[in-house]
């Protein structure tokens, strides 16, 4: 994709920076089933395979709710009562029955193919990722955390098996097929300059917790890093994505953010698990539970200092972890009818969250994207700070 150059001074001031609007849905009648935490003598594991639901004419419709404590067994309880105002699909298409049941109201109970136990276990958080919902297969985790935003506390996150929808930048399409960990998950913010560099946390969330998920299993690190701005590589390949979308209501951003990460998948690229399986002979692999829980144990932790002390503080463990330090890129600007190649290094982001870049005369530019290009780096358009 074509990138946007603008000339800048070496003591410029932020830029001000837009929210991304929210978005689409699809359509299948959905029960809902709330399952608290069970103490460790007793199992959380349950599925629904032999249960009145699964024999259902459309058994893909199945959500269930994870909690981590009864602080959250009334926020179940009140979802339960209001189930009338959940939507799951997009304008047009026939919501269908939205069932919400109790554990107790459920027959048939066996386990999910999502380990609650250890997820639950691992977590170590005051918001995030405390209310969780599971799906077999969904749409869009997306859709479902950004419809029903203001239902759902802030922190909820949603995960699925498989999604037919997955939705990536800019409208594109996110191939989400089983072995694919998906999620999403809600979070407020007041400063709207702040909004567009929080995938910029996400994405590092997801480095840390994989360092931290292969440290605490005896596995060597697999080294995966950030392709500005929202994309995740390992060995040259992308094997996962974020996307954040936001709304504005009664004086805060709304934001929905979601990740996909290629963990056990081998297509469309190459997984996680397939680059252990290279360089070591150990058998037990990263699991979606551990990912998870370390993924929002960081997020939470690295949120708090953004919000606080800016991203500023955490820039250099972010370029530490992307693929673009003293990266050549080339520039192609249109100059008295001719297009001319100027070779600029990136040095860094902008306060605004843009790349920082530097030409050969020391002048420092700003690129980012003019919105016509899949790859942000097929080209960028310039713009110098003044």
């Amino acid at each position: 994709m074509t990138l946007g150059l603008r000339n800048i001074p070496a003591s410029s001031a932020a830029v001000t920076a837009a929210a991304a609007a929210a978005a689409a849905a699809a359509a299948v009648t959905t029960a809902i089933v709330f399952f608290r935490r069970r103490p460790r003598s007793s199992s959380t594991s349950f599925s629904l395979r032999n249960s009145a639901i699964m024999e259902d004419r459309r058994p893909d419709s199945v959500l269930v709710l994870f909690v981590k404590s009864s602080e959250e067994d009334e926020i179940a309880l009140s979802l339960k009562a209001k189930k009338e105002t959940l939507k799951l699909f997009e304008e047009g298409v026939a919501q269908g029955e939205i069932r919400v049941l109790l554990q107790s109201e459920i027959d048939s109970i066996d386990s999910p193919t999502f380990r609650s136990e250890p997820y639950m276990d691992a977590l170590n958080t005051n918001s995030f990722g405390r209310l969780l919902i599971w799906s077999p297969r969904l749409p869009s985790t997306h859709d479902v955390v950004s419809k029903n935003f203001c239902e759902f506390p802030v922190g909820t996150a949603c995960i699925t098996d498989f999604q037919y929808k997955g939705r990536g930048r800019a409208k594109n399409v996110w191939e989400s097929p089983t072995g694919c960990l998906m999620f999403s998950f809600t979070l407020q913010m007041e400063d709207g300059r702040k909004v567009p560099l929080v995938q910029y946390i996400a994405s590092l969330a997801v480095t840390e917790a994989i360092k931290e998920s292969c440290q605490a299993k005896g596995l060597p690190q697999i080294d995966v890093r950030i392709k500005w701005p929202n994309d995740l590589y390992l060995n040259g390949l992308k094997v996962g994505g974020i996307l954040c979308t936001s709304t504005y209501s009664s004086n805060k951003f709304n934001v929905s953010a979601g990740v996909g990460l290629n963990l056990d998948n081998d297509k469309p690229t190459t997984s996680l698990n397939a680059a252990l399986q290279e360089i070591t002979a150990v058998s037990h692999q990263l699991g979606r539970e551990d990912i998870l829980a370390a993924f929002f144990n960081n997020f939470e932790k690295l949120f708090e200092v953004f919000l606080h002390q800016g991203f500023q503080v955490l820039e250099e463990l972010y370029c530490r972890t992307w693929l673009h330090s003293d990266q050549k890129v080339v520039i192609e600007e249109k100059q008295e009818e001719q297009v001319v190649n100027i070779v600029v290094t990136i040095k860094g982001l902008t306060s605004s969250g843009y790349l920082l870049a530097m030409d050969e005369e020391q002048r420092y530019f700003e690129l980012h994207p003019d919105g016509n290009s899949f790859d942000f780096f097929k080209g960028l358009v310039r713009r110098k700070l003044d």
